[in-house]
């Protein structure tokens, strides 16, 4: 006896490469209609997409990343609180701690957060020399930044001050050069964008670039407050 099933179409027939715009034309992609004709049944198209990006899904991602920093620098601020006075008959912060040079550094840090909002301001409105602008402004802030810091660590280590001198200044170093690196691949990543700003112009990746850094920035910024406040004011009173 000969089967009453309808007959499958061929391969080939119903196949196509595949797109952004794909569709699937199989039993698993959609519902069964058939009527009382006796024709193959008929399944619902349903549009299948590459995108498989969320919404919001970087700046998501950025956000657990911070919170991940926030434990590297809580277990550093942890080690300098227990290390903090284990001076081995070495010299102490008060000894150490040049406050107006530090005072400067700092500055600079606040001032390059400002700048940077206002590059963000600028970005917002859609100009792009007003953005590049306080970009560089933002970075010779944090390069002099930089600069200030590396000079603090040179005359320490001049003065026989280096970290493997007591417990105190190690943990010192480990805290204040960690926060120093994260500052200098922040310059790298501004200059970076400054580059595809105006290659590929306001674009909604580089809109969220943009917002990235200046989370990351202001997030530098506030760790830099409690070094200063923990370290460097607490310990030149001791």
């Amino acid at each position: 006896m000969k089967s009453s099933a309808p007959k499958t179409p061929a391969r080939d027939s119903w196949q196509q490469p595949m797109s952004d715009t794909s569709v699937l034309h199989s039993p698993a992609a959609g519902h069964a209609h058939s009527d009382k004709t006796g024709k193959p049944p008929v399944f619902e198209l349903f549009h299948v997409g590459n995108d498989h990006h969320p919404e919001n899904g970087t700046l998501l991602g950025f956000w657990l990343y911070l919170m991940s920093d926030c434990l590297v620098f809580a277990c550093l601020f942890a080690t300098y609180g227990v290390l903090g006075r284990s001076y081995a008959a070495g010299p102490s912060g008060a000894d150490l701690f040049d406050l107006p040079l530090v005072a400067i550094n700092t500055s600079l840090l606040l001032f390059s957060s400002i700048t940077y909002g206002f590059a963000v301001l600028e970005m917002q409105r859609k100009r792009m020399g007003g953005t590049l602008a306080w970009l560089v402004v933002t970075g010779l802030l944090g390069a002099g930044f930089i600069g200030l810091e590396l000079y603090e660590f040179a005359h320490l280590i001049h003065e026989g001050a280096g970290p493997q001198r007591s417990a105190f200044l190690s943990s010192f170093f480990a805290l204040v050069g960690t926060h120093g690196l994260h500052v200098t691949f922040g310059i790298v990543w501004l200059i970076v964008l400054m580059i595809q700003l105006p290659k590929h112009g306001f674009t909604a990746a580089n809109r969220r670039r943009v917002m990235c850094l200046s989370m990351f920035w202001h997030f530098l910024d506030v760790v830099w407050i409690g070094v200063f406040t923990f370290v460097y004011l607490m310990g030149s009173m001791q």
